[in-house]
């Protein structure tokens, strides 16, 4: 079974706010593994609009620094998990999930 995380990034690192990224890094994960990479640019930040968004796009986990509880709740309520409060630059982020170093984390920004 495969599945889709999502990591918000700026200039290569987690950016440290989800909806005002530069781009998210979709990596599709099969049997613990990367089979593939795609960069999407973040197509606006507009309350609401990014959890539908990367829903269509089959993300599974979203990766951020911080994060709103809105946006926490419109991701969780279309079964997107998400693991915040992440810092680093892509690589290792991604291979630190791989290792299960990462856990899924709810706690928000005040924003």
């Amino acid at each position: 079974m495969s599945m889709k995380v999502a990591i918000a990034c700026t200039l290569g690192k987690v950016a440290e706010h989800f909806g005002y990224c530069e781009k998210f890094v979709i990596y599709e994960i099969e049997a613990g593994k990367i089979k593939s990479k795609e960069e999407v640019k973040n197509p606006g930040h507009v309350p609401g609009y990014l959890p539908k968004f990367l829903k269509e796009k089959g993300v599974d986990i979203v990766i951020a620094g911080g994060i709103g509880p809105r946006a926490i709740n419109l991701l969780n309520s279309f079964n997107i998990k998400v693991i915040s409060r992440v810092s680093g630059n892509e690589k290792e982020v991604i291979e630190n999930f791989l290792k299960g170093e990462l856990k899924e984390m709810s706690r928000s920004c005040k924003e």
